[in-house]
């Protein structure tokens, strides 16, 4: 852990997949911000969840959200800590946009870009800009909040992504 600053990052949190304890989807993800909470990660924010449909091969619709967290955590500890957050509520690897109980990525972060290789981690997630199901969420919570490769806010990204 990097504890000579706080860093804020910007969380997509998905489900499509019922928990046999927590329930349906949208109660799945407010649990996850409680989980990530229980881990030390302040959760500064969430946006109300959405419900949006699949992409890819699966059929059920998903509950979408977006929080800001801060953490003094750099992006590849932050991400191995969500995957065993996403562990922990049944996440399995499998099949790319298949059903899952919990899919939690980060989207942005305070300090700008990042790669890593292993696991593969890029930040800004290189494909956010053209998701609504992220860019809705994300906007409601930091609608000023920039893009550091396009220097667009999310809100003019969301803007060009809904716009027909």
């Amino acid at each position: 852990m990097d504890g000579s600053s706080q860093h804020h990052y910007l969380i997509a949190l998905g489900s499509n997949r019922r928990h046999h304890r927590i329930g349906a989807p949208a109660r799945v993800l407010q649990a996850a911000l409680v989980a990530l909470a229980s881990e030390g990660m302040d959760v500064a924010a969430a946006a109300p969840v959405i419900e949006t449909p699949p992409i890819g091969p699966s059929l059920r619709r998903y509950a979408n959200s977006a929080a800001i967290i801060r953490t003094p955590l750099l992006p590849d500890a932050l991400l191995a800590l969500l995957k065993r957050v996403e562990g922990r509520f049944g996440r399995r690897r499998g099949q790319r946009w298949s059903a899952r109980t919990l899919d939690l990525d980060i989207i942005l972060w305070s300090g700008g870009s990042w790669v890593s290789a292993r696991p593969t981690l890029i930040v800004p997630h290189p494909a956010y800009r053209r998701r609504d199901f992220v860019l809705r969420p994300a906007s409601m919570l930091a609608p000023r909040w920039r893009d550091p490769l396009t220097g667009l806010t999310l809100a003019q990204l969301h803007h060009r992504a809904t716009r027909g």
